[in-house]
């Protein structure tokens, strides 16, 4: 028995310095947060959550105010930029998901998205956020709840007239080819559009 603890000990002693030798994995540097941060992300986030109660309640009034006039949305149909076409493609892309997600007497299932988590980077009067989110719809056994699918928002945002509006929102779908996030962490190339846009 002594003689396996001695080798358990000599072996543990053998790694410890084997892990004190071996480099360091690059860190991804913190950002720093100003004083006006809290208040710049609770705003951003009431937007997000505004957005997901405008799609699902096919409020597109809501929905589209969530945008600046000349905002753009990106989504496996196609890249739409101002109001207006904004609206058209998104109650069309509504109109078409009733297709796909029905209830058991064939009507069209009641959606809803959410967001996971999100982080934000705010500079001055834009930021820049990576949340993951999910659709799910009572489309399952006896209308009941069930996921559909899931991805990534990856939105640009600026303040405009003090008010937080999207400026760009990419909307990634893990189910779609060429669709979908990474193999990189999305929040690298988030955070070095911040960092490019600080030091510009």
């Amino acid at each position: 028995m002594t003689i396996w603890r001695n080798a358990k000990l000599a072996l543990g002693a053998a790694g410890l310095a084997l892990a004190a030798t071996a480099p360091a994995p690059a860190l991804a540097e913190q950002p720093a947060y100003n004083a006006g941060y809290a208040e710049d992300r609770a705003q951003i986030e009431d937007l997000m959550a505004r957005y997901l109660f405008a799609i699902d309640f096919h409020d597109w009034d809501a929905y589209v105010e969530t945008f600046a006039p000349d905002g753009t949305i990106e989504f496996a149909s196609g890249t739409y930029t101002g109001r207006e076409a904004i609206r058209e493609a998104v109650t069309r892309f509504a109109e078409g998901i009733g297709n796909f997600y029905q209830t058991e007497d064939g009507q069209p299932a009641k959606l809803r998205h959410v967001i996971l988590q999100s982080t934000v980077r705010v500079e001055g009067d834009r930021a820049w956020a990576t949340s993951l989110w999910v659709e799910m719809a009572n489309d399952g056994p006896g209308d009941s709840l069930k996921m559909g699918t899931f991805g990534t928002y990856e939105d640009q945002l600026a303040k405009i007239d003090g008010q937080w509006l999207l400026t760009y929102r990419n909307v990634l779908n893990d189910f779609i080819p060429n669709r979908n996030p990474g193999p990189e962490n999305p929040v690298r190339a988030m955070d070095a559009a911040a960092e490019a846009y600080r030091n510009r």
